[in-house]
């Protein structure tokens, strides 16, 4: 029997189950506790109403709870299993049943296996690089998690031996218990604060990766995330990555030419640092350097979209914060235009404007609520930039795009580098890099 099958029997006997969400991870949860069985009853809560088909596929009765009120009854449950994206109104510990996710029962199990991953930005890349590299050298990994790959979904792939890359969100780490064999904590910047309010809460779920580790366990971190107080896994950090192709070039004899390797920019060169003091636990700098060229960077991630009208468009629509939009202003140096904005979520700019500031590209297209406010902070606290005439504020994206091809110069690039959340205006950043692509082709 798989192992995880098998916990989750012992642990669902004779007792009340409620699964909470049922998007993809909450339908995935809900398949393998049917699979386990020996529950006493089972409900779903969504705020949307449950698709019919539930009550034919799972051949037991299940209770349905939607709507406004679909939070009210967790407590008629003796087990909640919560779906990473809800906001429940009090802490875990306040309510009577016991409240879990499907990452924590997982990594109960598989923990010893598990390679996690988070950090606020770079984690999917570093999670797909890490994944890629494993497997190009003949190791035996799947890849789930955050990346949109639910954990349970992967069970029949898992074998005693396999190398579980998973990528943890803040929000399958919080009240989390259980800390992967081997952790990865990239960086933490300002970011869902709208539902932590401080970053020292923030921190503190992205901290759970390693939290929980104990003696033989593993940390890999950069140097701005170094372990607070006690900590009693080994802990690498991730200092110095500017050489880090050089290095692997001469350590591996392929020569990893910066024009030949995939992934652009410095934070990529941490990124790679990054893979690489996972990797060398398990492949050698030869297989490292022969699976880093052939790894094919994710979509949406300074993704080069083509030249059109002479202009050559980058699509960077992942980026939600200041750092990851003056990365890429930095990253391509050839940039006549960046385009910036989106949802409002209360985050400092202060630092992109101070950058922008100081940096020579001339025009710095501003769209949607946070444009309007960098707009109005720019001329409170840099009010050169603020009378240069290189701000333009464009309403959308398609006006941004519009503007872009108006004043861009031949020859050089524009970057839609949103530095906000595409919330309220995107079902996600996926979405609005698609959009981005499809009418920088069209117009």
């Amino acid at each position: 029997m798989n192992p995880m099958i098998a916990f989750l029997q012992e642990k669902l006997c004779g007792k009340k189950v409620l699964i909470l969400g049922f998007g993809r991870e909450g339908q995935s949860t809900f398949r393998t506790v049917l699979a386990a069985g020996g529950f006493a009853a089972i409900g779903i809560a969504d705020r949307n109403p449950v698709p019919e088909w539930v009550q034919e596929k799972a051949g037991v009765p299940v209770l349905l709870h939607s709507g406004e009120s679909y939070l009210d009854d967790l407590d008629a449950y003796d087990l909640v299993i919560k779906s990473p994206g809800i906001v429940l109104p009090k802490p875990f510990a306040a309510y009577r049943a016991e409240i879990t996710q499907m990452a924590e029962l997982f990594l109960t199990v598989y923990r010893m296996q598990t390679i996690g991953i988070t950090g606020t930005k770079g984690k999917s890349t570093t999670t797909t690089l890490i994944y890629h590299i494993l497997k190009e050298a003949g190791v035996d990994a799947v890849l789930l998690g955050n990346i949109g790959i639910p954990a349970f979904d992967m069970l029949e792939e898992i074998g005693p031996d396999t190398k579980v890359v998973f990528e943890l969100s803040c929000h399958q780490l919080e009240q989390g218990h259980v800390s992967p064999h081997i952790a990865v904590f990239l960086n933490l910047y300002e970011e869902h604060l709208d539902h932590y309010g401080t970053m020292e809460a923030y921190g503190a779920a992205k901290r759970n990766i390693y939290r929980n580790q104990t003696e033989g366990d593993v940390l890999v971190c950069g140097k701005d995330v170094l372990p607070e107080g006690d900590c009693r896994s080994t802990v690498i950090p991730v200092t110095a990555w500017e050489g880090i192709l050089e290095e692997l070039s001469s350590r591996s004899g392929i020569d990893l030419d910066p024009e030949e390797v995939p992934l652009k920019g410095m934070h990529n060169r941490f990124n790679i640092r990054t893979a690489y003091e996972v990797c060398r636990h398990f492949v050698d700098d030869r297989a490292f350097a022969g699976g880093l060229l052939t790894y094919k960077p994710l979509p949406h991630r300074l993704e080069k979209v083509g030249t059109y009208g002479g202009i050559t468009f980058y699509d960077d629509s992942i980026s939600t914060t200041c750092e990851t939009t003056i990365q890429a202003v930095n990253t391509i140096t050839d940039a006549d235009t960046v385009i910036i904005g989106g949802m409002d979520r209360g985050i400092d700019y202060a630092p992109l404007i101070h950058f922008l500031a100081g940096h020579p590209i001339p025009h710095i297209l501003l769209m949607e609520a946070t444009g309007e406010r960098i707009l109005k902070e720019a001329g409170e606290l840099e009010p050169e930039l603020a009378a240069s005439g290189r701000l333009t504020y464009t309403p959308h994206l398609v006006d941004a795009v519009r503007e872009a091809y108006a004043v861009t110069g031949e020859g050089r690039a524009c970057v839609m580098s949103p530095a906000a959340a595409s919330y309220g205006i995107f079902r996600n950043f996926e979405e609005r890099g698609d959009t981005f692509k499809e009418l920088v082709q069209s117009l």
